[in-house]
């Protein structure tokens, strides 16, 4: 984590050197009209805010770093790579619930593109789709 924090302030240092160079870069490049007009604003504007993203998210890492107390398994060089392993939680691999969820997605995305009388089509697949899946260990063979 130390150096996830590390990488990101470094990368927030150098986006606002870039920035610093870029927007000197274009006042020097056209002398003939007012700073304010030879800077270009797109990418300056872009450059200023990577940097502060970066350094949001360097100063987040950071915070979370001091806040947990000690140090992950991945900043340990004698940790192994199961160490940081967490329980994710239980997938079904023979379900077919979640082709029915993207079938009625997709039905609901081609009815805003095409018609609207397919709208309510995709939304009742919807329900039919969350509701078996939901519902999925609750009958048939694989009910608990």
């Amino acid at each position: 984590m130390k150096t996830n924090v590390n990488l990101w302030w470094i990368l927030a240092a150098f986006f606002l050197l870039v920035f610093a160079v870029y927007t000197g870069w274009n006042i020097i490049a056209h002398p003939d009209r007012a700073w304010f007009h030879a800077i270009e604003w797109a990418g300056t504007t872009a450059l200023l805010f990577s940097f502060f993203m970066s350094a949001m998210v360097g100063f987040y890492v950071g915070r979370v770093h001091r806040a947990q107390g000690g140090e992950l398994p991945e900043d340990t060089l004698t940790a192994d790579i199961d160490d940081a392993d967490p329980e994710i939680g239980e997938f079904s691999p023979w379900s077919w619930w979640p082709l029915v969820l993207a079938f009625s997605a997709a039905l609901f995305i081609l009815g805003l593109a095409v018609g609207q009388f397919l709208l309510p089509i995709g939304f009742g697949v919807f329900v039919v789709a969350i509701v078996g899946w939901v519902y999925e260990y609750y009958r048939g063979y694989f009910a608990r």
